[in-house]
């Protein structure tokens, strides 16, 4: 079973995110406190744990942590494969119904972890979506599919 390892925000945009023990979502909103928050396609960062771990692996010589937030998503997950899933799909995060409206993004080269590390993972995996219905999410809460198009991300 999928699920929710951690939920994340912060006060300003390409900051680093700070782990929070609940967050609270609204429609047409996004994340209560969260930078990001507004009505527009981004409300909501997932990225999954199995990303992070790739990252991980290329710097096992150095002694940067990656905790949750770093890479400056509101949500992360473990045991779905959050970037390959099509624009669209539905996702039940908590109380929540969520909608994935963009894979990766552009990243800006003044963010806090690529300045730290080199590199980044959230422009290549990280998923962006809308929330459909309100609640709230919390580590260790279940994470699954609900709908999801016939479309498949490269």
């Amino acid at each position: 079973m999928a699920k929710i390892l951690a939920t994340c925000i912060s006060e300003r945009k390409g900051t680093i995110k700070t782990q929070v023990p609940e967050i609270a979502l609204r429609r047409e909103h996004g994340i209560d406190g969260d930078a990001h928050a507004g009505d527009w396609h981004r409300q909501v960062s997932l990225l999954g744990v199995e990303s992070v771990d790739k990252l991980r692996e290329k710097l096992t010589t150095s002694t940067f942590d990656l905790p949750p937030g770093v890479f400056a998503e509101n949500i992360l997950t473990e045991g779905i494969t959050l970037y390959k899933l099509p624009i669209g799909t539905r996702l039940r995060a908590g109380e929540t119904l969520l909608e994935v409206t963009q894979i990766g993004k552009e990243c800006h080269e003044a963010c806090e972890i690529r300045q730290k590390t080199g590199d980044c993972v959230m422009p290549r995996e990280g998923v962006f979506a809308i929330v459909i219905e309100e609640g709230t999410v919390r580590p260790g809460d279940s994470l699954e599919i609900v709908e999801q198009n016939n479309e498949v991300q490269p």
